[in-house]
């Protein structure tokens, strides 16, 4: 099986947007729960739903594949696994380092969903020397001195960065310096990268933020329904029961018209 850095992913020779970039992992999560229950071939309409999204788009992003399904029998599910893998890049092993074995770091290093998808582990990273030798998941930590010996020791390309803010940017530029270029960023931190370095940045907070808007949002909108202070503006009055306190007042400043305009 060939490594991180013998080989790269064909999407940006191919043209192939990011959006589409972005939705073919979804596409190829329900096609594997789809293979597991031995599914054969799956319509457009079934999989785009599984997928979250519409099946013209999926189709549309399909085509960039030069994957067209047949009329009348759908996609065949196997092969469609296979060729967003291949376009993913996830048919040869990338060799990850993840920096950081906080609790983040740790919970990571122990996930299961990397080595399924191609992604081995290939070292975990700390600066506190009392985790040195320790083992995480299976792994023995190893101090950041070692950090670019650790690197080209294990052809790493892919970097995983779950330290403190304030730490992450150092971080990444000796990521960056020991040949690294694509990282995924834990860090509540915006990195500044060189071209030709992709970061993936994935908040908690923030999604957590964007949830408490929408729930806000919907709880504002129930609100009148259920009680609550109403938000509607009163109307205006009459224009002739506007005018009348016109002419009751003093003179506007241009002597007969009013003060008060009609509405």
């Amino acid at each position: 099986m060939a490594t991180g850095r013998t080989h790269r992913p064909a999407t940006r020779s191919r043209g192939i947007p990011e959006a589409t970039v972005a939705r073919l992992p979804l596409y190829l999560r329900a096609l594997t729960a789809l293979s597991e229950r031995s599914v054969p071939t799956v319509s457009s309409e079934e999989l785009a739903a599984a997928a979250g999204v519409n099946s013209a788009k999926l189709r549309k992003d399909f085509s960039y594949l030069g994957s067209y399904g047949t009329r009348g029998v759908g996609y065949d599910v196997e092969y469609l696994v296979y060729q967003i893998s291949r376009e993913l890049g996830l048919t040869q092993d990338w060799p990850v380092v993840i920096v950081g074995i906080g609790n983040l770091g740790a919970a990571l290093a122990n996930y299961g969903g990397f080595a399924s998808r191609g992604f081995r582990v290939a070292a975990l990273i700390d600066a506190d020397p009392s985790m040195a030798g320790k083992p995480v998941a299976g792994i023995p930590v190893q101090h950041t001195d070692d950090l670019e010996a650790i690197i080209e020791e294990n052809g790493v390309s892919i970097g995983v960065i779950a330290t403190p803010a304030g730490a992450a940017q150092q971080v990444c530029d000796r990521l960056v310096a020991a040949g690294v270029t694509s990282i995924l960023n834990f860090a509540p931190t915006v990195l500044s990268v060189p071209d030709g370095v992709d970061v993936r940045k994935v908040d908690l907070s923030i999604e957590l933020q964007i949830l408490a808007f929408h729930e806000q949002r919907k709880a504002g909108e129930e609100a009148p329904g259920e009680g609550g202070a109403d938000t509607t503006p009163p109307a205006a009055p009459p224009a002739a029961a506007v005018r009348r306190r016109g002419e009751e007042s003093e003179p506007g400043p241009d002597g007969d018209v009013p003060a008060v305009m009609p509405a």
